[in-house]
């Protein structure tokens, strides 16, 4: 469905300006309420948690909350407009945490572009927040960034766009080699955009099995390569020994795959016409890919496309990873999302891409039917088994590699709660869009709103249980101990 400047504008403006609120968990309708909420009931909850920090876990919001922070210096394809600018990709982020996942967000946009200061920002954010999400700050500095808060916290923080596109894409990418017959190891690639997402996905495709000498990635400059004297301690892994290629168009000649994260318009048709045989094309920059679904699909028949947009088949999209991986994190209280909780999450995509599916989501897409193959690489993000498969892989990679505080040890339990949840999440969509429709003339703001209300019903097909992962017999390593102290750690 096409969406118009006039419909976007209507939908970010009308009724309450903006896309999120707050609203209490708790009654507060009576006197007795209101003085458990607040004083003298609420210093009950202080003095337990000042006995035993831990306690915040079990008495505020904190294990469910995540802040996503951004500078606005890379949002979407627009470039630095600003903190400001920015607010609205923030607060949808924090609609997607919330209707897929049920995570809680508070967005944050920080106005100053200096790395130390963000770095000091954020870890003194830490006793609020469970999980740090970063988002839309430029490369290198998102780099350097996350780096040292990585370092420096004991709470997941993770930069979606480096590692949000590096998974999706990663799954879709392993599916896509499986279907053309192709072996990791002998796949010549070539990435347009040498940015946060460009490196973060080069990297993770070097742990599917591809050969660093086989990646070529090109940024406005042109070919990474060592006589240019301007590539970062972060990208000269990837840096050619000298100018192998002069122009995009020539390095695609034989190429295996191309993946764009980058700008639109870059591809032409005979660029995809000189690739290998079988060619895997992932053009993903949004909105405007960097060549267009039909112009490659009409280039050749035997090329796999797969691009940002939704209304293209096989969107690799950061909401199929984000909401899910969170999940995870906070259901064991990770103190960080390492590699391998990142291919966990990776591998739980690509394995539920070739699985049947399930009437829900051929509802909720307007009847179309899916299957494995060329046009269905990856699953659909609303597909409800993206956060039963997703969130239990990526609890259990952090269980496996001992940054788990709170291991599960009831799968089948945890299973009913991330049911419960999506349906919880499911029933405040319906009642959002129940109540957005009526300030809007009484009618739904869509005109395809019907359908779209479909999405929201509670429907928890048996099909979705079986896919659920069932008891872990497996031992977690040593659960990592918590460090107490408030004090941010400083550089040795």
């Amino acid at each position: 469905m096409a969406i118009s400047k006039e419909e976007a504008l209507k939908y970010h403006s009308k009724w309450k300006p903006g896309k999120l609120e707050v609203l209490s968990s708790k009654p507060c309708s009576i006197a007795d309420e209101l003085s458990l909420a607040y004083t003298p009931g609420v210093a009950e909850p202080c003095r337990v948690i000042h006995k035993n920090i831990d306690e915040v876990y079990n008495y505020t919001i904190k294990g469910n909350l995540v802040a996503v922070i951004s500078d606005g210096t890379a949002v979407l394809g627009l470039g630095d407009i600003g903190p400001e600018a920015g607010k609205p990709v923030m607060e949808g982020k924090g609609v997607l945490f919330k209707r897929f996942a049920d995570i809680d967000v508070f967005d944050i946009e920080l106005g100053t572009k200096v790395p130390r200061e963000v770095i000091k920002t954020v870890q003194y954010l830490e006793p609020t927040f469970g999980g740090i999400n970063l988002e839309d700050i430029k490369a290198p500095e998102c780099f350097e960034i996350e780096e040292e808060l990585i370092r420096t916290m004991e709470i997941p923080v993770f930069h979606d766009d480096q590692h949000g596109t590096a998974i999706i894409s990663s799954a879709a990418i392993m599916n896509a080699i499986e279907i053309v017959g192709k072996k990791m190891d002998q796949v010549k690639i070539v990435i347009s955009g040498a940015g946060a997402a460009g490196t973060a996905c080069a990297k993770m495709y070097l742990q599917l099995g591809v050969k660093r000498e086989n990646i070529y990635m090109f940024d406005i400059g042109g070919l990474l390569h060592k006589q240019r004297g301007d590539i970062d301690k972060y990208r000269e892994m990837f840096a050619r020994d000298y100018e192998e290629y002069h122009t995009l168009a020539e390095a695609l000649v034989g190429a295996d795959v191309f993946v764009g994260v980058s700008a639109g318009n870059l591809v032409s048709q005979d660029m995809v016409r000189s690739m290998a045989p079988k060619p895997v094309v992932f053009a993903m920059a949004n909105p405007d890919p960097e060549i267009k679904y039909e112009d490659a699909k009409a280039a050749r028949k035997d090329v796999i496309v797969a691009t940002g947009r939704s209304d293209y088949p096989n969107q690799v999209n950061n909401v199929l990873g984000f909401p899910f991986i969170f999940r995870g994190a906070l259901d064991v209280r990770a103190t960080k999302i390492n590699e391998e909780m990142k291919m966990a999450a990776s591998i739980a995509l690509a394995n539920l891409a070739k699985e049947k599916v399930i009437p829900f989501v051929i509802k909720a897409y307007g009847g179309k039917k899916f299957s494995f193959g060329p046009d269905y690489i990856i699953p659909k993000p609303f597909d409800p088994r993206v956060l039963y498969n997703v969130a239990p892989a990526v609890a259990k990679a952090a269980m496996d590699t001992g940054v788990a505080l709170k291991p599960i040890s009831d799968w089948d339990k945890y299973a009913k709660e991330l049911r419960e949840r999506l349906t919880f999440s499911r029933e405040i969509a319906e009642a959002v869009v129940d109540k957005f429709s009526m300030r809007f003339d009484k009618k739904p703001f869509f005109k395809k709103a019907e359908k779209k209300k479909t999405i929201a019903k509670k429907v928890t097909p048996k099909s979705v249980n079986k896919n659920i992962k069932k008891k872990n017999t497996a031992k977690p390593k040593k659960v990592v101990k918590r460090k107490v102290a408030r004090k941010v750690k400083s550089k040795k």
